[in-house]
Order: C-alpha cells, then structure tokens, then sequence
C-alpha cells in the first residue's frame, strides 16, 4: 500500500486537490494546505527531505519581489476610479445617441464602449455594473429582446478579460515568464475580432428578427448634427488619450507594463478631476477594492507556490508532461484536449485561479513540443474569458443579474449568454486555425525565435527553471533553493 501511495503520489495530490475545490474551500488556502499535508506525508514516507520546505521562504520573497505583479493595483485603482468618475455614462450615452438610428444600434453602443471600457478600465465587475445599469432599462423600453439585451451587455464586459490591459494577461505573463508588454500587444488583435464577432451576430440577429433590436426613435435622439459631432469629440478623445498613455507606450518601449499602469492611475484621477467627479469618497473605494483584489491575488499566488513547491519534488510536473506528451495528435491533440479542460474547468473556477493552478503545469509541456508561449497564453486568456459567461457560475452573468429589473429573468440572462460563449469557443478556433492572429513584436524578433527554438530542439525539462519562484523576464534567478531542490531529488 505504502509502495503504491509512494509511486502516486502526483496524481493523488491532485485529485485531492480538486476535492477540496469542490468542497468549496477558499483557493488560496486549499492550494497551500494540499502543498503542506502532501510535504509532510511525503517526508514521513521517505519520499522527501525535511529541507524541502527551506525553500518556501525563498519562493514567497520572490513573489512580493516582483515587480511585474505591481502593474495589477495599478490597473485595478485605474479601472476603479473611471468606472466611478461617470466614464461609462457619458460613452454610453453619446454613443448610443450616434448608432440610435440603426437597428440594434443601442447593443452596437454597448459592445463598442465595451471595448473602450476594455481598453481603459480592465476590470470586468466595472464593465458588466455600469452597463447593466445604464443601457438595460433603454433597451427594455425600447423593445429590445430581453435575451440579447442581458448577453450584449454581459458579452462586452468580459472584454475586458482579453483586450489590454486585462488582469489576466498580466498573470498570464508572469506564470509563463514572458514579457507582459508582448502579452498585451498578441492579445489586441484577438481582442478586436471577438468585438468584431458580437457586432456581427448582432447584425445577423437584426436581418433575422428585426423586432429583436429596433432603431430609437426620433423623440429619444436628442443629440443631432453639430451638436452630436461636438459630444462624440469631447466624450471620445479622453479615454482615447488615455488608451495610448498606457498601452501606447508599452508597445513603443517606452514603459514598462508597471509605470504604464502607473501613469494608467496618474491619468484616471486626471479625469475624475476634469469631470469633478473625484472626492475622497471616491478614492477611499477605489483603495479599499484595490487592496482586497491584490491582496486575493497574492495569497492565491503563495497558494499556488506551496502546492507547486511540492507537487515538483513529487515529480508531478513530469507526471503531467508525461501524460500530455503522450496524446495523439502532436501539437494539434495537445491544444485540443488542453482548451476543452480549461473550458470545462472554467465552469467552476474563474481565471485567476486557473492561471495560477493550470498554466504552470500546462506552459513547460507547451514550450517541449515547440508552442511559442505568447501565442499560448493569448489562446488559454480566450478560453478563460468563457469563465465569466458559463451558466450557471458566470460571474459576469451574477453581475448583470445584481443590477436587472425584475422584468428579466435569470434564464433570460443565462439563454441570452449562449450565443456569446459559442462565439469565444469559434475565437479559440480561430486563433489556432490562423495562428498568425496573435501578432507581436517585429518580424525579425519572431523569426529569431522561432529558429533558435527549432535549432535547439526539444529539450530536457530543466528543473533549475521550473523550480524558478520569481519570474521576471531578462532577470536572473537568485533563489537558492533550486539547487537545494534539485540535490533533494538527486538520488531518485
């Protein structure tokens, strides 16, 4: 018996893991009680050396070492204070006012100004709140489907998960060890696709059922000619101003992901100003959930730390790798079977989680068999985004649902995310049909790496890089503990 536990105990720590998650225990502390108990037993068993956990120090230095991670309060206090400035309000309005005309020109508003809020906010909760409480009344009073009213909104919220400068793909850089700035600049065009893909069905849905989304009528436009012209510009060129301050200057080199999420901070409290919206009220929110949404990060990211430290001394990641490498199919199989547990997966955990638990397992095998790992991670932060928009644990459909009337129901707002998710999954598709979608970088640069990385061949697992707790692009590991771990398993 004893033998058997010894010679499993990789996938039984994490099958107990996942018993734990579906017990409902929190994440963070899951993932390091597993990594804990497991350590103990595996030195009780003889499997591992009491020293093993003399790395743990090490590793949770690293983490708050990082300065990569700081870009996500940075980005969370921007896309508070914006959505809490009437941001949202004011391109709702002008917007809707300018596609009122059209037939589903009120849902054409509200995926377009997503997509800004996206581009300027990156937080999801903002996106899907401000959204719902704005634009779902007008659209219920002026006849639009109840189902695609609810999916519109919940849809273009989670825009925010993969256009930049989303949270996820600064997690996602971090546990692959990529640059974020690269993360960012593969993720805009998939990012602009997918809202081409919601604007599309929509029209598809207007020439189908016109009575679905009709135009506003003459006495709800307000807004005409010079007068409209004037409220576009005004409304238009701050968070456009805004955009280029942060994501500009990251494609250019001029910044870092970190001092573009600073200046990101710098230039919403600018507005909130301009528009006299700032008080210390404000601020005061805007503080208080950023500390708790970092604070929920890094202890997930400790979590995530301890279980990793230990399902690596059990050989678990060679379990995982051994078990991935051997689908059929090569790279192809791979992606497949890897995309379809992470949907699956996120219909019970959301994508903070599933960075920090399935990424870390998923990126050493992808890099073995030749995947460039930006366009990976932009893949999996696709896949991801369906976390939100799963009935029934979206939580962007919970959002939308906290701030409906009455008059729709939460099948309404379930049925109506449907269509939407189908079309992440086609997006998925499409970025691995057309891997060229996720661009970044010059020619050259791409080219260089992908021969160096064809030169080379598939190469061993290293574990001195796996054990590697702080992953800062260009910096070199200063943790002493990956010698410890590697002498520990010396003998085996």
């Amino acid at each position: 018996m004893m033998e058997w536990i010894i010679g499993n105990m990789a996938p039984l720590m994490f099958g107990a893991l996942v018993l734990f998650l579906l017990f409902g225990y929190p994440v963070a502390f899951a993932l390091a009680a597993n990594g804990i108990v497991f350590g103990l037993l595996g030195i009780e068993l003889g499997l591992l050396q009491p020293a093993l956990f003399q790395a743990l120090p090490e590793r949770i230095f690293g983490i708050m070492a990082n300065d990569t991670l700081l870009a996500i309060p940075f980005f969370t206090f921007m896309g508070l204070v914006l959505e809490r400035s009437g941001m949202a309000e004011d391109l709702l309005d002008t917007i809707g006012q300018l596609f009122g005309p059209l037939r589903g020109g009120l849902a054409y508003a509200v995926i377009f100004v997503g997509a800004l809020l996206a581009a300027t906010t990156g937080v999801v909760a903002a996106s899907v709140i401000s959204m719902g409480l704005i634009s779902l009344p007008i659209m219920l009073r002026y006849g639009y489907d109840k189902r695609l009213a609810s999916g519109v909104i919940a849809a273009s919220g989670t825009l925010a998960q993969i256009i930049p400068p989303s949270l996820v793909l600064i997690i996602m850089a971090d546990q692959l060890g990529k640059s974020v700035g690269d993360m960012y600049e593969g993720a805009m065009i998939p990012g602009l696709i997918l809202t081409g893909l919601y604007v599309g069905y929509v029209v598809l849905l207007t020439i189908i059922k016109p009575n679905a989304a009709p135009a506003l009528p003459p006495e709800a436009r307000s807004l005409r000619g010079f007068k409209l012209a004037v409220r576009v510009l005004t409304t238009m060129v701050p968070p456009l101003v805004l955009i280029f301050l942060v994501l500009g200057t990251i494609f250019l080199g001029i910044a870092t992901p970190t001092e573009g999420g600073a200046m990101g901070a710098a230039g919403a409290l600018i507005l909130a100003v301009a528009r006299k919206r700032l008080s210390w009220k404000l601020l005061k929110q805007a503080m208080e959930t950023t500390g708790k949404l970092s604070s929920f990060v890094v202890f997930i990211l400790v979590g995530s730390t301890v279980f990793g430290l230990v399902f690596r001394a059990v050989n678990g990641d060679l379990w995982v790798e051994h078990l991935l490498l051997s689908l059929p199919g090569g790279q192809l199989g791979f992606l497949i079977v890897v995309n379809v547990l992470v949907f699956l997966l996120a219909f019970f955990l959301d994508f903070f989680e599933l960075s920090f638990i399935i990424v870390p397992l998923l990126g050493p095998v992808a890099d073995k068999l030749g995947i460039d790992l930006i366009w990976f991670g932009v893949l999996l932060g696709v896949n991801m985004q369906t976390s939100f928009m799963h009935p029934p644990f979206g939580f962007a459909l919970f959002y939308l649902r906290s701030v409906a009337p009455a008059s729709i129901k939460t099948t309404d707002i379930y049925w109506g995310a449907i269509p939407f998710v189908c079309i992440q999954i086609i997006m998925v598709a499409l970025i691995i049909i057309f891997p060229n979608i996720v661009s970044y970088g010059d020619d050259a640069q791409r080219e260089a790496a992908r021969l160096e990385k064809a030169g080379e061949g598939p190469a061993p697992v290293d574990l001195d890089t796996l054990m590697q707790g702080d992953q800062n692009e260009g910096a070199k590991s200063q943790d002493p503990s990956t010698d410890l771990l590697k002498n520990l398993q010396g003998d085996k």
